[in-house]
């Protein structure tokens, strides 16, 4: 029951960073290896995103 729980809000977590992604002012590529990247890495992918790259990532891909 926990398990299926903690994977209905990493999926929910990932779409939520992926529709961020998309309304970011970056390139059509960038938006594609950030969202490939987040939904690719499950968790990992979500809390480097929320954490680390939410910020930057408009930096990174101009």
């Amino acid at each position: 029951m926990l398990t299926t729980i903690l994977y209905i809000v990493g999926i929910v977590l990932a779409v939520v960073a992926v529709l961020d992604i998309i309304k970011k002012p970056i390139t059509l590529v960038g938006k594609i290896i950030c969202s490939v990247l987040v939904l690719a890495t499950s968790w990992v992918g979500v809390a480097v995103y929320f954490l680390f790259a939410k910020d930057r990532i408009t930096k990174w891909f101009k």
